[in-house]
């Protein structure tokens, strides 16, 4: 399980509404978001901005296993 250093599970927490990013960018279930789409949504504000940010930091946790 990933754990802070805090200890606390703080990805069940921080994914409140799965699938609303690829809904934001218009995916349709099932499909991937291309890397380009995802930087750029990154760096926009807001909540899609937050989103994309978090997927992007646990697409990098994915890669170490």
């Amino acid at each position: 399980m990933a754990k802070s250093q805090s200890g606390k599970k703080w990805i069940q927490k921080a994914i409140s509404k799965p699938g609303s990013l690829r809904k934001a960018l218009g995916f349709k279930k099932g499909e991937t978001i291309p890397a380009k789409k995802l930087a750029k949504a990154a760096k926009s504000g807001g909540k899609l901005g937050a989103r994309a940010r978090l997927a992007k930091t646990l697409k990098k946790l994915r890669k170490r296993k």
